[in-house]
């Protein structure tokens, strides 16, 4: 029943809230009697009302238990992990944000697939490389190979268009994980 009526009523409510701040802000009270006070007092809840409705809005609703419980279990399994030899690069952490923003299910499918950046991409002659068998057919061991030297040479000039390569790269090498051919990667738009 919440669902059904809860956001009709709140945006009921956010209306009234801000006709009678609109209101208040035109037409502001005098100070010359009961009325006034009243118009003041109404003006004044109003603003703390919008602005604590605005701050719930703003901080957005709880995680829910199964992502919490995954990003816990993640943050053990890494912590648990021996730090590296050398911390990650500028490159590197473009990889990891790519992988990060991938959707959960894709996730827990690169969960044991290791994704390695190299440095040669120019003998290949391209930014990124899917090596094994697929999910269906998995048949050789798998893994990604994301060629830092190709994109930084192509897409380096712009900060903005390597981290948007590098991210549309590790989705075209997922994609090929997952089962796709070339010709089916290239109509995903990878």
């Amino acid at each position: 029943m919440k669902e059904a009526f809860g956001p009709p009523l709140r945006a009921a409510a956010l209306t009234a809230l801000l006709t009678g701040l609109v209101f208040f802000l035109l037409n502001p009270p005098s100070l010359a009697g009961l009325e006034d006070l009243l118009t003041l007092l109404f003006g004044a809840a109003a603003i703390i009302l919008v602005t604590a409705w605005v701050t719930t809005v703003l901080i957005g609703d709880e995680m829910p238990e199964p992502d919490f419980r995954r990003l816990v279990d993640r943050s053990e399994l890494l912590a648990s992990l021996p730090p590296p030899d050398y911390p990650p690069s500028e490159f590197d952490e473009l990889v990891i944000q790519a992988l990060d923003g991938l959707p959960p299910e894709f996730q827990r499918v690169l969960e044991t697939t290791p994704v390695v950046v190299s440095n040669l991409g120019h003998e290949f002659r391209a930014y990124g490389h899917y090596m094994g068998g697929t999910v269906a057919r998995d048949s050789f061991p798998d893994r990604i190979v994301i060629y830092q030297d190709t994109l930084e040479r192509d897409f380096g000039h712009s900060p903005e268009l390597l981290r948007a390569q590098v991210e549309r790269t590790v989705r075209h090498e997922v994609a090929h994980h997952l089962g796709w051919d070339e010709p089916g990667v290239r109509s995903l738009g990878l």
